[in-house]
């Protein structure tokens, strides 16, 4: 059975009687059950999709399926499902179960999709490799010895190794776009605020952004269409109309595209993306695009930027985190300030700590308004120079990342080297602007190439239909 067909495919053979859901979970539970050693998924809910399988073929024959039936998505362990664990990928949410559905989870629910599991992830959405997870590791199934990017990496990683259809993550400064790439599927962060965000466990308010990791642009758009929307529990989520993503169709006129001087001449870019993305805008010149190449002055502020920003943000946002109200608590404590110390001590990853301490660095009295206003001016530039790029062009092109797949334990061990992974992903977080990754060729060594390609803000329909044309060059 072929577990990458897209869903119209699926359905098709589900009302047919060529296949059933049953048959279907079964497939993808033996997938799992051979890949183990991905460690995807810190939970697979093995029995409870065996009983919702059997619930909707009887739905099937009857008629009364609804528009996602037979989708099997695997959720990122920062997202909460009720009666369910969510982890965060961190030891310090130890036992605790969720008591509400995220909104965008319950909504692929009441269109019959079946969740399988909870994927494994980068504590708290911190990392850009999948190594910092109290599960450990998740391994790229293109290569067992290279990483699959974070921090939807155990995400993009089930997508790819069939393990499900579609993956819901987590995007705050390239967390779906960059394991998408490294992983060799599509990974969508839309604008911000597009997808309600109640029931994500927070890291970087302002920045996380729920995103979708899939096989093809068709069931990107579905996926979109469907979680999408205004949502009573988030005030934060636009009350724009949702459009009907799925009737994205690329109109075949010119489009003007812009790619950055500062990133196709900086250093850290890999030599086989730099060239990747030379033959790609070379072939949009060939089929009547405009191609310019300008400066963005300011590129060299957003890695910077970001991370002040988005520390100061975990450092208020994981202060909830202290022994006493659930998840892991520290014994023997002598008193309530050493029962928060010790809980948070050892109930943190390294990584976590490492920003907490940052953060609470950046909001303190002598340094306040040196960092953390300062650097909420230059996000409001970067975002006014972005609006200014987008009056004169209809899409921004990136690489997705500096450098292919690396190694496990190749940059993990060296904080700065693996910020330096978001690179070129912080610049659509900062803005909030839509972006996607889409596979574009490989390296000489075989490795996976990701393009990263920007739209306007809201502009999600023409963003998924020039993205399936670009992908149509590889056909």
């Amino acid at each position: 059975m072929n577990l990458s067909r897209s869903l119209a495919a699926l359905q098709s053979d589900l009302r047919a009687g060529h296949l059933s859901v049953s048959d279907l979970v079964t497939q993808y539970l033996e997938q799992i059950r051979a890949g183990l050693f991905l460690n995807c998924f810190l939970e697979v809910f093995d029995e409870e999709i065996r009983d919702q399988a059997i619930q909707l073929d009887q739905k099937i024959r009857q008629g009364q399926a609804a528009r996602l039936a037979g989708l099997v998505v695997g959720i990122k362990d920062l997202l909460c499902y009720k009666n369910h664990a969510s982890q965060a990928g961190s030891s310090i949410l130890e036992g605790f179960v969720s008591s509400y559905t995220a909104t965008a989870v319950q909504k692929l629910i009441d269109q019959d999709t079946l969740i399988i599991g909870r994927n494994n992830c980068d504590e708290f959405g911190m990392g850009s490799t999948n190594e910092n997870s109290f599960a450990g590791p998740v391994r790229n199934p293109l290569d067992t010895n290279l990483v699959p990017g974070g921090s939807s990496g155990g995400s993009a990683a089930a997508v790819k190794a069939g393990f499900c259809h579609v993956a819901i993550g987590t995007d705050t400064g390239g967390s779906v776009r960059q394991p998408a790439a490294f992983c060799d599927v599509i990974g969508l962060k839309p604008t911000y605020s597009r997808i309600s965000r109640f029931g994500l466990i927070a890291y970087a308010s302002s920045f996380d952004t729920i995103g979708i990791i899939a096989p093809n642009i068709a069931d990107t758009a579905l996926v979109l269409e469907t979680i999408a929307g205004k949502d009573e529990f988030d005030s934060t989520a636009s009350t724009r109309e949702v459009p009907a993503y799925t009737h994205y169709a690329f109109d075949e006129k010119p489009k003007k595209i812009a790619l950055f001087n500062e990133v196709i001449e900086h250093s850290a870019l890999h030599t086989d993306i730099h060239r990747n993305i030379i033959e790609v805008t070379d072939r949009l010149k060939k089929e009547g695009h405009i191609i310019d190449f300008i400066d963005f002055p300011l590129m060299d502020y957003t890695l910077p930027t970001y991370y002040i920003l988005t520390t100061a943000e975990a450092s208020s946002n994981l202060s909830r985190f202290d022994g006493v109200k659930y998840g892991f608590r520290a014994e023997n404590c002598d008193s309530l300030d050493e029962l928060y110390k010790n809980t948070r001590t050892e109930g943190f990853g390294e990584e976590v700590l490492r920003r907490i301490t940052l953060g609470t660095f950046v909001l303190s009295a002598s340094y306040y308004n040196a960092y953390y206003i300062k650097a909420q001016k230059v996000r409001r530039r970067i975002r006014d120079k972005i609006n200014e790029v987008f009056i004169n062009y209809d899409f921004i092109i990136l690489p997705t990342t500096p450098a292919p797949p690396y190694k496990l334990g190749e940059i993990n061990r060296n904080p700065l080297e693996m910020y330096l992974a978001d690179l070129f992903t912080v610049v659509a977080s900062l803005t909030g602007n839509p972006a996607i990754s889409i596979p574009s060729g490989k390296t000489e060594n075989g490795l996976p190439i990701g393009l990263q390609i920007i739209a306007k803000d809201f502009n999600e329909m023409n963003l998924l239909s020039f993205s399936d044309y670009v992908l149509q060059f590889d056909r």
